[in-house]
């Protein structure tokens, strides 16, 4: 088998264009996809560098996935190669995402609406429920790892710690533990080691260094400034316009540390942005949350794009631009969330990238990691307990408890753990079998029924 032609940008600019709408099933799947693409069918980048590249991408804050696509961008076309990867992998997100949230606030209310984001909601309860377990599976492989997941459970759900917090906790138990017990901490990011071949390969396990991947300080400290210009000169920017409290500055502010906190995927950080976005700014409400991250599952690109939402929402209801700009100030918010959400990945790939390309084999934070991981089970399950609460019991326990969104989140459960069905497949049924209650209501209440 002869080894793969050299990929022009073109080329390469057409893959990512195309990874960006069918970067469907969260990290798992967009993983999947890069895999099958790039290692198996066309042999860009042999099974070991890609897996070198996702380890050092597992490690960071941050959309993995999105940090993949960006590392191998960069490894093959240098630095625009990279930032036209990361960026393609979201705009298409980006865009649907603001059309679905002015869809959402303008015609919410409207009954067919309604009865779509009623169906998806207690299905976005099984998938972060699915998501838990999964996670748990490959992760929880010994009971020292399972005390760390019950024990961010109990921190998080009982005493209400920040979500930083146990990540630094759970990293510093972790780096202990590699040291008294490392066979307890060996299982790292679950992605194995490199187990079969696919032929030669463009970038081949001993294909050296590209000459700009090699390690420079001064490409390191270049690589630095811009980034400082790019975040302080935006939110330099934001300040001097509206203040320091302003609506738009404080977005840029507080999404700059959800994006530094977002070890273990969108589940593990989505109850940060909660704390931020609903309970200490008031941009929106839980229920609004919810809908968000049901909307999130239905595009593609990283689920953390759910902040797209979070900002479009925020600069709707804050309304910086005066009551008669109300779309403007949520189109403008939520480019402005997802800018500085964002932001950080490009930085740790382009800045971190040298180092790692020239550590094959040698790195060495698997223990840290794998018990950030653990803890993440522990804090994802609390947002199902979370989602159930509020989808099951919309007006709390001393409410009514909705049966028939019980049988939807069964349903949607089933389907996930039995029949291996597609999140898109769940959200989609969900979706329409709450369309369709929603008309059953009516005709039941019209013949007296209920």
């Amino acid at each position: 088998m002869e080894k793969p032609q050299p990929v022009s940008f073109g080329t390469a600019f057409y893959f990512w264009f195309k990874l960006g709408f069918i970067s469907f099933g969260g990290p798992a799947g967009q993983i999947a996809i890069m895999h099958q693409e790039l290692v198996e069918q066309r042999r860009w980048i042999s099974e070991k560098r890609f897996l070198h590249a996702l380890n050092y991408c597992m490690l960071l804050p941050g959309p993995e996935a999105q940090q993949l696509a960006i590392y191998l961008g960069w490894l093959m076309h240098r630095t625009w190669g990279g930032v036209v990867a990361g960026l393609l992998f979201i705009l298409p997100s980006l865009f649907l995402l603001i059309l679905l949230s002015w869809i959402y606030l303008s015609f919410g209310q409207v009954q067919a609406v309604a009865g779509v984001l009623y169906g998806i909601k207690p299905a976005v309860t099984a998938i972060v429920l699915f998501a838990a377990y999964r996670i748990g599976s490959r992760a929880l492989k010994n009971s020292l790892l399972w005390t760390l997941a019950a024990l961010a459970f109990v921190a998080i759900f009982v005493l209400h710690a920040p979500f930083p917090l146990i990540v630094l906790i759970a990293a510093v138990l972790g780096a202990i533990g590699g040291r008294i017990v490392p066979g307890k901490f060996t299982i790292g990011g679950g992605h194995g080691s490199a187990k079969q071949s696919y032929g030669p390969a463009l970038i081949d396990d001993d294909t050296p260094i590209p000459e700009h991947a090699l390690f420079r300080w001064s490409q390191l400290f270049k690589i630095i400034l811009t980034g400082l210009i790019l975040w302080g000169g935006v939110i330099g920017f934001l300040c001097g316009h509206y203040g320091w409290n302003g609506a738009l500055t404080q977005m840029g502010w507080f999404f700059t540390k959800a994006a530094l906190l977002t070890f273990g995927g969108a589940y593990a950080v989505l109850p940060y942005v909660y704390q931020g976005a609903v309970e200490h700014y008031h941009w929106l409400s839980a229920t609004q949350m919810i809908d968000g991250l049901a909307l999130g599952e239905t595009t593609p690109g990283p689920l953390i794009m759910i902040v797209t939402f979070v900002g479009f929402l925020a600069g709707w209801n804050q309304l910086p631009f005066g009551p008669e700009a109300a779309l403007l100030a949520g189109v403008v918010a939520a480019v402005v969330v997802t800018y500085f959400t964002f932001l950080p990945s490009f930085l740790f790939i382009l800045a971190g990238g040298p180092l790692i390309e020239s550590t094959h084999g040698n790195l060495s934070f698997t223990a840290p990691l794998s018990a950030i991981t653990a803890a993440v089970v522990g804090v994802i399950l609390n947002l199902a307990v979370f989602f159930a609460y509020h989808v099951f019991w919309p007006q709390g326990f001393d409410g009514r408890f909705d049966g028939i969104a019980a049988l939807i989140g069964a349903g949607a459960l089933l389907a996930l753990f039995r029949y291996k069905a597609g999140v898109i497949v769940v959200i989609s049924v969900s979706g329409a079998v709450g369309f369709a209650w929603v008309f059953i209501k009516v005709w039941l209440e019209l013949q007296g029924f209920i």
